[in-house]
């Protein structure tokens, strides 16, 4: 018997090679430290479900599973075609220089078996040294990122059909002012922390007036934290889950997709996989909004670089 899955509503990307369309809700594939599934048993349980939209990076070192998963799940047919699936990755800070970037992204595509991605991110408006991944980022390694010639090589993919289409993470309404002010493609997606905890109204705002799709990590406000969670920990949110029926998860991702965002969720547990999916035919009410408004505000991931960066934001 066929597995049912949910079908997920999508978004055009405005700046995209074909009008590109991208699922609202994506799986996140940065590896999870504590779980016993590995990311090529996630990805294709994930297809099983539903999920069309798979959100990979250079610095999470999963490409090569991915690419595996999604090779099997045309040989086992859970999919038709390759088109059929939404895959993002992400630049990363070392390939951050203008004559890097289509190499990069050419190993990234040979590496997830992929003849294009849909979606190709500038992961932090920082550049360093050229070499391997290092997590966090030694402040000692960086050098001036250089925006318009970087941007320049991010629109030479699109138009090489590398990608169909590109954009930006952890960028500030400032970073990306500067960007506008050149760019001959707009930026189509920016990537940045957006939870309950982090609601980001003016950026978002901002984002909107450009027609830049916001997709949201952290969703769930989990990342880089260690103790308490101010989404997940929440008494309001526990209070409204019961009150609907649904976990404080759904709570948290049916706000986001009522905001009209897009977001990437990451699980590897099938259960919890099943339950992000559930957000679709059901709404908050207006109090429910009211008692949203009241939670606390702090940006949980604040930079990538150790010591941080007191610029990276923009004071935003």
């Amino acid at each position: 018997m066929a597995a049912i899955t949910t079908t997920v509503p999508q978004v055009v990307l405005q700046s995209s090679t074909g009008q590109r369309r991208m699922p609202v809700m994506g799986l996140g594939t940065a590896p999870e430290a504590a779980s016993k599934v590995s990311t090529k048993d996630a990805v294709l349980e994930a297809i099983k479900q539903g999920y069309r939209h798979f959100d990979a990076a250079a610095a999470y070192g999963v490409k090569k599973s991915v690419g595996e998963a999604i090779a099997e799940a045309l040989q086992l047919g859970l999919i038709a075609s390759r088109d059929e699936l939404f895959v993002t990755s992400k630049l990363w800070v070392t390939d951050n220089h203008p004559h890097l970037i289509v190499p990069a992204l050419q190993k990234s595509l040979r590496t997830l078996q992929l003849e294009y991605l849909d979606l190709f991110l500038i992961h932090w408006p920082i550049t360093t040294q050229p070499g391997g991944v290092k997590y966090p980022i030694e402040v000692s390694e960086i050098v001036e990122f250089d925006m318009k010639g970087v941007w320049s090589s991010m629109e030479e993919c699109q138009r090489l059909g590398l990608t169909k289409a590109i954009g930006i993470s952890n960028f500030s309404i400032k970073k990306l002012e500067k960007l506008l002010s050149f760019a001959t493609i707009t930026p189509a997606v920016n990537q940045v922390e957006v939870n309950l905890g982090w609601q980001q109204v003016k950026l978002r705002e901002f984002c909107k007036e450009k027609g830049i799709v916001i997709t949201a990590f952290s969703p769930l406000r989990k990342g880089a934290s260690r103790g308490e969670n101010l989404v997940m920990d929440n008494d309001i949110l526990k209070e409204l889950a019961d009150a609907h029926g649904k976990t404080i998860a759904q709570i948290c991702l049916r706000w986001l997709y009522e905001q009209g965002l897009t977001f990437v969720a990451k699980s590897y547990d099938k259960e919890r996989m099943n339950q992000n999916l559930q957000i679709f035919d059901w709404s908050l009410t207006e109090d429910d909004y009211k008692k949203i408004s009241e939670i606390h505000q702090d940006r949980l991931i604040k930079g990538p670089t150790k010591p941080l960066l007191n610029d990276l934001w923009d004071e935003e």
